[in-house]
């Protein structure tokens, strides 16, 4: 396949993830985990040239309500943020490993939040990460990628405190005028780090899938519809030797958006999020926008 074919067919961003802060008193996701993905996410070539890709999200969530311990909708605790992730990746792949693509990425976060009267914003994580895949056949694609997110950031409120890995399995399947793709994985942490004269906190393993299924109107324009879902065990106090109370959650959403495919190396992709239902999280009220130029 030439880089030119590739280009066409694929334009390409990884895996990309939307940064939770996680705080040991209050619901733990601001976000689902790799929401900002879009359709032809994991549409993957193998046996290539190596080329080069730089993907910048967006995503501006006004949450002006929250979820309680029993899914009901409350007016009450929510917040509107703002988070970027810039990102390169670099893609090859090795003569000696025919059929199987590689990709190596560093991921930088950036956000900004505005919530009880008070803002602030900088830079958050920095996420290196790889992947890698292989094609059962010429219309489909099957991987697995992990990142590994640093605890820091440029303010104490923009870090997330915690090295956490971010791991999932990937897929895509092709049809001629629809598209299909999604992944499946996990978030686990290690204990945040202990400050004097403060309790010591491990942050619950999270669960998460986010599928994308478009259909390909025109080779410019093409619609899809997005359902994201994640599931976040209860934050435990290491100091206490016990479970926070309410600091597990949950929480399905779906949206509608559209890939705008302007060349053969730049695509624009906006969508519209709203929560179905949750548990103990600020509700998703988000619109997502995804650039993406590769050479």
């Amino acid at each position: 396949m030439t880089t030119v074919n590739i280009k066409r067919r694929t334009i390409y961003a990884c895996a990309g993830l939307a940064i939770s802060v996680l705080g040991p008193h209050a619901a733990q996701a601001s976000d689902i985990t790799f929401a900002v993905i879009g359709p032809h996410e994991y549409d993957l070539p193998v046996d290539f040239k190596p080329f080069n890709v730089f993907v910048q999200y967006g995503d501006g969530n006004a949450a002006g309500n929250t979820y309680d311990g029993q899914g009901n909708r409350r007016g009450t605790g929510g917040s509107h943020t703002w988070v970027g992730l810039s990102k390169y990746v670099h893609f090859r792949s090795f003569e000696a490993i025919p059929k199987v693509g590689f990709a190596f990425e560093l991921i930088q976060a950036e956000s900004f939040t505005l919530a009880n009267g008070t803002n602030y914003g900088g830079l958050g994580t920095t996420i290196p990460g790889f992947a890698s895949w292989f094609k059962p056949n010429s219309h489909s694609t099957f991987g697995f990628q992990t990142f590994m997110q640093s605890p820091s950031g440029t303010r104490d409120a923009t870090a997330s405190h915690y090295w956490s890995n971010i791991s999932s399995f990937l897929f895509d399947y092709e049809w001629k005028h629809f598209s299909f793709d999604g992944d499946l994985g996990a978030v686990t942490s290690v204990t945040s780090r202990h400050l004097k004269n403060q309790n010591s906190y491990t942050p619950g393993t999270s669960f998460f899938t986010n599928l994308r299924f478009s259909w390909k109107a025109t080779k410019l324009f093409e619609p899809f519809f997005a359902f994201d879902w994640q599931n976040v065990a209860g934050i435990y106090d290491k100091t206490q030797k016990m479970y926070v109370s309410d600091s597990s959650s949950r929480e399905v959403a779906g949206g509608m958006g559209v890939m705008l495919n302007l060349s053969k190396s730049v695509s624009l992709t906006m969508r519209y999020s709203h929560s179905i239902e949750g548990r103990n999280v600020p509700e998703t009220n988000a619109y997502y926008m995804k650039f993406v130029y590769l050479w």
